[in-house]
């Protein structure tokens, strides 16, 4: 019962890598894309319940959001039209987590993920916006301004740690 968040953490990891072999018009992809997206809430939700949160869970967890993230960028991605400064402006973004990334490994030794309430709230929104963007790039526009300030959190608070740390 204790590895059932990590669990369903894997199995979001495989409905990932599922979307991958369908068309994004087909009803299966969207149901595949839907139950990953819950279990997203699902798996820390039950861990918190279950009192089995763990840094290997949680760090699991990060991957697996990723790795989502990155198999939906790849399908839909060549059939979203999105205008140039969206493009850069996620650039801007990944580039903000990717520092703050190689500002943990040089200082812990090793990758950190704070699960800190805004990005929780930019993967919610980006999750929720993912389907609008085909009529509008304003639930998109949102989402990247959300993913911003939680890029710029997320630096902040490993700081504070890094501050504590020393």
């Amino acid at each position: 019962m204790r590895r059932l968040p990590d669990i369903i953490t894997l199995l979001r990891m495989a409905g990932s890598f599922g979307l991958l072999f369908y068309d994004v018009t087909s009803v299966v992809f969207w149901i595949i894309y839907g139950l990953c997206g819950i279990s997203d809430i699902v798996d820390g939700w039950l861990a918190r319940k279950l009192k089995c949160v763990s840094r290997t869970g949680a760090l699991l967890d990060s991957v697996a959001d990723i790795y989502f993230v990155a198999c939906c960028a790849w399908k839909l991605l060549p059939i979203l039209e999105l205008p140039q400064w969206l493009w850069l402006w996620a650039g801007v973004i990944v580039v903000i987590k990717i520092a703050n990334q190689l500002s943990a490994l040089a200082t812990y030794g090793r990758c950190c993920f704070p699960h800190t309430l805004a990005n929780k709230w930019a993967g919610f929104l980006l999750f929720i916006a993912v389907p609008m963007t085909f009529w509008s790039i304003v639930p998109i526009t949102l989402v990247a301004a959300n993913a911003t300030y939680a890029a710029i959190h997320e630096g902040c608070v490993l700081a504070r740690a890094e501050s504590s740390h020393t």
